[in-house]
């Protein structure tokens, strides 16, 4: 191929082409990275009239395949250290040796994989999010360490595909850092004028934040299991199982104004053995039930009213991201986290309950339309 590029610009060897672009220049070696490490490949050079080397076009496009990258990045993503890549790659007591300069240490697999992730998140975290027909988006941390805190948003389409949207660094979810990431989505074309419904972990300053910026009647479902796993923490074993089907028979009803007069009742019961978790139950008690307020169907509901979409994919991002003993810095953190996140993407499927979202969309427009300001104000007012 590259010497088909070599006559392709200089013409046939020892020819008298007049119109030829540039004259051939000998020959070099170059290296190439392909699963097994960098082998040495010779190639033709060729220089233009002006003196200029010309660039084959098939040496480009091998150099930009980046074959050894790619492995290197897959290997890692499966929790191969690097310290096995080698091995990983080639056999030892294999006929083809790794020589000095293959490209197969620890130290050239970790370049390789810092700089194609580094490369696919600028791509991911800029990719334009006006297209995607979302109607849900869930948000949620993960504490990677003391300090640091990363903040996820995924979202579901019309059809049931689950896209992640975007990722940022904080030291804890205060709502500078959730008003941060709303504005990057805003600003990558997500459209604030659209009712969309939020599935949140519970955090203040999350609700608020969504409340402020895609206004204050916005559809927000705080996650049911968590906060049943909250409350059930919090009391003596023997009463787990009751409040436990308290709980299910409150949010398995279809009537909302039940299920509120339901739980404020169980709160009313644990007033006087436990008055912290009975005004834990009252927390929040409107965004507990807005599954049911927009009047989905029970497996929709139960797909929605939670964030385990977003838990399976910290799930993948965890089991990634295990072989890090130490992070560096909050770079480091993204890279891995976003490369684990795309990862997570070759798993997802489709919502369950995906055939009954055309519901969804009709609940959110009615939604939309009842909390919608249509006075007109009439074109020519005299002034009082």
């Amino acid at each position: 191929m590259m010497e088909q590029d070599a006559v392709d610009l200089c013409g046939a060897r020892h020819g008298r082409n007049v119109d030829r672009r540039g004259y051939r220049w000998g020959r070099t070696v170059g290296k190439l990275g392909f699963h097994g490490g960098t082998v040495a490949i010779k190639r033709p050079r060729v220089r233009a009239r002006s003196g200029a080397e010309e660039v084959l076009p098939s040496w480009q496009a091998a150099q930009a395949e980046d074959w050894l990258g790619r492995w290197a990045m897959n290997l890692m993503l499966i929790n191969v250290s690097t310290r096995r890549f080698g091995r990983a790659v080639r056999l030892p007591e294999g006929d083809i040796a790794a020589t000095a300069g293959s490209g197969v240490s620890k130290s050239a697999v970790s370049r390789r994989f810092v700089a194609l992730s580094a490369e696919r998140m600028k791509a991911w975290m800029s990719a334009d999010l006006s297209q995607l027909d979302l109607l849900a988006i869930q948000i949620d941390g993960m504490h990677i360490s003391n300090e640091l805190t990363l903040l996820t948003a995924i979202g579901i389409d019309g059809s049931g595909a689950k896209h992640p949207l975007g990722l940022l660094e904080g030291a804890t979810e205060n709502a500078a850092v959730v008003q941060a990431l709303l504005d990057n989505l805003i600003e990558r074309g997500l459209d604030p004028k659209h009712c969309r419904l939020f599935i949140v972990y519970g955090s203040k300053a999350l609700i608020k934040a969504i409340r402020r910026t895609f206004g204050r009647h916005t559809p927000i479902q705080r996650c049911q299991v968590h906060k049943a796993r909250n409350i059930v923490e919090r009391l003596p074993k023997h009463l787990h199982a009751s409040l436990r089907a308290a709980l299910r028979q409150a949010w398995e009803l279809d009537d909302a104004e039940k299920a509120e007069r339901l739980l404020r009742n169980l709160a009313r019961r644990l007033d006087q053995v436990a008055p912290g978790v009975s005004a834990s139950i009252l927390e929040g008690l409107d965004e507990m039930l807005t599954v049911i307020r927009l009047g989905l169907p029970p497996s929709l509901r139960r797909s929605l009213a939670c964030t385990n979409i977003i838990e399976n994919m910290m799930g993948t991002i965890r089991r990634v991201c295990r072989k890090v003993k130490r992070w560096r810095d909050a770079s480091m953190a993204l890279r891995w986290t976003a490369a684990a996140m795309q990862e997570a993407v070759r798993g997802f499927r489709r919502l369950k309950a995906y055939r009954q979202l055309p519901m969804l969309r009709a609940a959110l427009a009615a939604h939309q339309s009842k909390h919608t300001d249509h006075t007109v104000l009439e074109p020519k007012v005299l002034a009082a």
